[in-house]
């Protein structure tokens, strides 16, 4: 059952091949509502922690021109936050290795100066000046100033089973390794963007908290959650329910496996599930995701011997950012990696040719990318 949950797979993953050659991080997601105003806006915060074997007292940076020349791979602690819809943005904070303190096994914890994460808690500030931003792009971010102090209380889990267990991470089988401990996640804190205050309560919040680590990332990105969600049947807000759609292309060692994703409906305490390495299910999947001119939209199949789901969605590129990653060879692919907190559609769901509910779907994290230059 994918509802278990299971904070080992939140451990620190970098050994061996990875802590020289590897990436691993902890994402949360939330809305939170200005103080003044009331207006809802999504965040994100993210502790990206890459090639740690490599590292030293100053951060490394894989993007600088001398380490494109040098082949020097980067090395660092990445604290990355950021908001999106009007000024929407990304910022980045970088520590040496020699900076910062792990707690490797579970319960994990990281902390660095004044910013600090753990299962139930995350606080830190981010402040990146406007010249900072364009004199030094191997940043690869935006500037201005997030400060945060949030508890977090992960509610249900998306674990995706064997491909995740202690043996294939300990084979490190996969090219990139995702477990979602929190799907449906409760924050409770507040959070400042530029001086605003925004206030983060755990029953509108529609927070999201899983993990991702590996060699290297996908080519297509694909990843789409929320747990705000209504019946079209009953017109009720679904309070116990959350899905989590994520893949693209994955790697077993040198074996791509084409246009496989792992998903997950938690359907008002019901499961479903089509997660293509549990072969046992015949899960078969269709996805088509791309963008125009002002949106990116996705459209995802996917069904078992005994279940289906049909997702449409879509984000406005206005309210969505360009999100910025360099893999721990120093290559950066993904150019034009869509992300976005606003996401909206809708879900349907079947047990074999019965309509289970139509489910509109609200403040969907979302994502959408394919490696390639960045378009002028």
């Amino acid at each position: 059952m994918f509802s278990k949950h299971d904070i080992t797979r939140d451990e620190f993953q970098l050994v061996r091949a990875q802590a020289k050659k590897g990436y691993d991080w902890w994402w949360h997601s939330f809305t939170a509502y200005n103080e003044k105003s009331g207006e809802a806006k999504p965040f994100f915060i993210e502790f990206f922690l890459c090639n740690p074997a490599l590292g030293g007292d100053e951060p490394i940076f894989g993007q600088k021109k001398e380490s494109q020349e040098n082949g020097t791979r980067p090395s660092y602690l990445m604290v990355n936050v950021g908001c999106w819809g009007s000024g929407a943005r990304q910022l980045h904070r970088f520590f040496g290795w020699n900076q910062v303190r792990l707690h490797p096994k579970a319960p994990f914890s990281v902390e660095a100066a004044d910013c600090y994460l753990d299962e139930t808690s995350t606080r830190g500030c981010v402040s990146v000046g406007e010249g900072e931003a364009k004199a030094h792009p191997e940043y690869m971010c935006d500037s201005g100033e997030i400060r945060w102090n949030l508890k977090i209380k992960k509610l249900i889990p998306f674990n995706v089973g064997y491909g995740a267990g202690k043996l294939f991470r300990a084979l490190q089988l996969f090219e990139m390794f995702w477990h979602a401990e929190g799907m449906k996640s409760a924050f409770e804190g507040e959070i400042f963007l530029n001086g605003e205050r925004y206030l983060v309560r755990p029953e509108d919040c529609y927070g999201y908290a899983d993990k991702n680590w590996g060699k290297d990332f996908t080519s297509p990105w694909v990843w789409l959650s929320s747990n705000h969600l209504v019946s079209r049947q009953s017109g009720k807000r679904l309070e116990n329910s959350v899905f989590d759609i994520g893949g693209g292309c994955p790697k077993v060692g040198p074996i791509a496996l084409k246009r496989k994703l792992l998903s997950a409906v938690y359907y008002e305490g019901k499961c479903y599930e089509f997660n293509f390495s549990k072969f046992w299910t015949f899960c078969r999947t269709k996805f088509d995701c791309h963008e125009t001119e002002t949106q990116i939209l996705w459209h995802v199949e996917q069904k078992t011997w005994r279940n289906r789901m049909v997702v449409d969605f879509t984000c406005e590129k206005k309210d969505m950012l360009l999100i910025n990653y360099e893999a721990p060879n120093g290559k950066k692919l993904h150019n034009r990696l869509w992300n976005g907190g606003n996401g909206k559609g809708i879900i349907s769901l079947y047990h074999g040719k019965k309509l289970i509910d139509e489910i509109e779907a609200s403040n969907i994290g979302c994502e959408y990318g394919v490696y390639g230059p960045a378009k002028e």
